[in-house]
């Protein structure tokens, strides 16, 4: 049993005999495992170790659909994350982003958005940019099967639009793997996909210098950024939270700015 499992029995524990006398209800306090919508294709720990078709190589196949950075003759830069919104950490990510009046672009789930509509909604509210993440974060490479991902894409376009008001144009697959058709198929609804050139290797859940060092080590301009705002119910973002402390102010004073993917890549972010 990890750390942070224990943290959330606890915490689970606390809610469940103090939580009537303090008008606390376990659903307004913290999520339940049993109502946690996990990634269907695993946790990023056990599914990052596979290498399928690289992203430079698909960019390289299909610049129009495809991207991985913006001008790097510009000091500019974005910051993204992956597999929110998650009640147990979206809101610190947004505070930290709020406190240094950074913008951002978040790549959310469609069972997850569903589940926290008022994270998703905040996350518009805070001047931060959308993207389709799949419904249930399947694993697409291994499921090859194109009408699984436009089943994916289309469930979680509604399900964005019904609560922020557009339907995103930005698609950023699980884990990072696509194929060919997959990205094909993307470009036949109007998608952009969204890719990386700085991974700070968060959900690895190193120590916060290890994750600073990874990004402020790689970083470039023109970098998009990959960090994780959201875990599977056994993971952990506090110390991504706590890097942000470092990785903002430090690539501030370096004199870049942070800027949503749209802006960085001069793409649009609405259909």
């Amino acid at each position: 049993m990890t750390k942070n499992t224990c943290k959330w029995i606890l915490f689970g524990f606390i809610f469940l005999f103090l939580g009537p006398f303090l008008g606390i209800t376990p659903s307004s306090a913290t999520p339940q495992r049993e109502d946690f919508p996990n990634p269907e294709g695993g946790s990023e720990l056990t599914e990052r170790v596979r290498y399928p078709v690289s992203n430079y190589i698909l960019q390289e196949r299909y610049p129009e659909i495809m991207v991985l950075s913006g001008d790097r003759t510009k000091n500019q830069i974005a910051l993204t994350f992956d597999d929110g919104p998650d009640p147990r950490f979206t809101p610190d990510v947004l505070d930290v982003l709020k406190e240094y009046d950074v913008q951002a672009t978040f790549f959310v789930t469609g069972a997850r958005a569903e589940e926290y509509p008022d994270l998703l909604q905040r996350i518009n509210e805070e001047g931060h940019i959308i993207g389709n993440h799949t419904y249930g974060h399947p694993n697409l490479v291994e499921k090859a099967d194109l009408d699984v991902l436009e089943s994916e894409v289309k469930r979680t376009e509604d399900i964005i639009a019904g609560f922020v008001g557009y339907r995103t144009k930005l698609f950023r697959a699980p884990y990072g793997f696509l194929y060919n058709e997959l990205v094909e198929t993307l470009g036949e609804l109007n998608y952009s996909v969204v890719g990386w050139t700085v991974d700070s290797l968060d959900w690895q859940e190193s120590e916060p210098e290890v994750i600073s060092y990874n990004v402020l080590s790689n970083v470039h301009p023109g970098a998009i950024i990959l960090m994780h705002d959201g875990a599977e119910w056994e993971g952990d973002r506090t110390n991504t939270i706590k890097s942000l402390h470092r990785i903002i102010p430090t690539l501030k004073d370096q004199g870049l700015e942070f800027v949503t993917v749209p802006e960085l890549v001069d793409i649009a972010y609405q259909q």
